[in-house]
């Protein structure tokens, strides 16, 4: 099989495709990424000479670019997605833009070349859920974002669908929880508390840090997705969680400061963003009884496994930091 990873050089979209390739070595796989400040290809580093991976710097709104891209494709995957919070709303044109229009754009083509779609969502677009209720996200929940991330995700979900019931095009989507573990953005939570604190930097929490996510590991996600495109029935969707139950963020500091032998003196506590949610909780026991679907450990362990490999990888997330990451690629590519 022939794969189109869109947003491959991200965070998920690069672990996927390390994944993919390990799983099935005799597939190929064509990454296409517009190297926009989340796309890394030092993620990727170790794939250069390997003959069944290439890749093609292109945006998703470039139909021309698309479609030279998708030759013998069998299924596109995409991840591409502006995906930052406190970026869209600072920002949310280019949220839009990419979001909703980038996805309709593949759609167009999916649906002209007669390929295969898995779209890759979030649980974002159910909203927020109360911080003290035992209610969890289904696929039945009713949308209701919160941030503009979150309602172009929405919209996105719902062009995918609608490509389905109007055109009849092969889909399937899936919605996860908040993702973890190695090449995650140093923006982010858990891996910006991490390096923070490798640099003498304090970990900034919002507001008391009592919002609750359900963490899944990167690994786990991208074994998901693999089962939904290998079992997954056509015009579904598929919910992704981990193994944590009623976490907040503060505790997941805490449990970080732990393990990096720190204190809570290097907690900083900061004004909470504009329309945080307040917990998200995934349940996840369809895609375990039609997939087989569950993670392989714990938090903990997946919290400690984190936590060794950016320690261990100090060299590409200090590129990440100051930027230095973007330099080689952007004159090999022509970035911007």
């Amino acid at each position: 099989m022939k794969l189109l990873v869109t947003g491959g050089a991200g965070f998920i979209g690069s672990n996927f495709i390390h994944y993919w390739l390990a799983n099935h070595p005799n597939d190929q796989i064509v990454n296409l990424d517009a190297l926009t400040y989340a796309g890394n290809l030092e993620n990727l580093a170790s794939l250069e000479t390997t003959k069944n991976y290439s890749f093609i710097k292109a945006d998703i709104c470039d139909a021309q670019a698309v479609e030279k891209a998708i030759d013998g494709v069998d299924i596109i995957v995409h991840f591409a997605a502006e995906s930052h919070v406190d970026r869209s709303i600072m920002a949310p044109d280019a949220f839009v833009q990419t979001n909703v229009y980038g996805t309709f754009n593949l759609l167009e083509l999916a649906r002209k070349h007669n390929l295969r779609f898995h779209h890759v969502s979030t649980d974002e677009v159910f909203g927020s859920l109360e911080l003290n209720s035992k209610e969890k996200f289904t696929v039945d929940t009713a949308y209701d974002p919160s941030s503009p991330y979150s309602a172009s995700k929405a919209a996105s979900d719902h062009l995918v669908r609608a490509y389905h019931r109007t055109y009849g095009l092969s889909v399937t989507i899936s919605n996860c929880s908040n993702n973890f573990g190695p090449y995650m953005f140093p923006e982010k939570f858990i891996p910006l508390a991490i390096t923070n604190l490798i640099e003498g930097k304090k970990v900034p929490i919002y507001g008391k840090g009592n919002q609750v996510r359900d963490w899944l590991y990167v690994g786990d996600h991208c074994r998901g997705i693999d089962l939904v495109i290998q079992k997954g029935e056509i015009g579904k969707t598929y919910l992704f969680g981990g193994m944590t139950e009623d976490i907040t963020n503060l505790e997941v500091a805490q449990k970080i400061l732990s393990l990096m032998n720190r204190n809570e003196s290097e907690l900083e506590f900061i004004k909470d963003r504009p329309g945080h949610d307040e917990r998200y909780a995934i349940d996840w026991s369809e895609s375990k009884k039609q997939l087989g679907y569950s993670p392989k450990y714990d938090f903990q362990t997946y919290l400690e496994k984190t936590v060794t490999w950016y320690q261990e990888n100090q060299s590409w997330w200090k590129h990440v930091k100051s930027g230095e990451y973007q330099d080689y690629y952007q004159k090999q590519y022509q970035t911007s």
